[in-house]
């Protein structure tokens, strides 16, 4: 299996693309808990461009109904990218000074768990939360600074690369 660099830049322009709008060829999750994730994972998909068909643990989307848990839910995203050793795009958590565009934030809106994926757009120097900038579903934003969401916390899942 060989590694390639991930496409920050194709991740980015889906983003912009289809943050305040739906693509036709995904199924929206907006009254089943939220389409977050679900465009969290389509954007990264865009800079990844394979996708990990394993049963139960890999990530994939073919229909609404033949698609992997990790594809639209937040903390199995999560758990795929920062254990992923076979196809597909793979990550870790890093402090948020490290973040890039085309990565993923995770926000813990409650204090109890992570329950809204957004992607990294663009970063400012330094990063911080007022000069990262997302794009999301659910609540469709695009260019929406991170210190504008009322959160407990988050985590950065920096995107390493794509094994293919």
């Amino acid at each position: 299996m060989s590694e390639k660099p991930y496409d920050r830049d194709a991740a980015v322009k889906y983003a912009r693309q289809w943050a305040l709008r739906r693509n036709p060829e995904y199924s929206a999750f907006d009254k089943l808990g939220g389409d977050c994730t679900n465009f969290a994972s389509q954007c990264v998909f865009s800079g990844a461009g394979v996708m990990n068909f394993t049963p139960d643990v890999g990530w994939f989307y073919q229909s609404f109904r033949q698609r992997s848990a990790p594809w639209s839910g937040v903390t199995y995203l999560y758990q795929f990218l920062t254990n992923n050793n076979g196809p597909g795009p793979f990550g870790r958590n890093l402090p948020l000074f490290m973040a890039q565009p085309g990565d993923i934030l995770q926000l813990n809106l409650d204090g109890k768990k992570f329950e809204h994926s957004v992607v990294v757009v663009e970063v400012g120097d330094p990063p911080s939360p007022e000069t990262v900038k997302v794009a999301a579903h659910s609540e469709d934003t695009d260019g929406k600074k991170l210190s504008e969401y009322e959160y407990q916390s988050f985590r950065l899942i920096h995107i390493d690369g794509v094994r293919a």
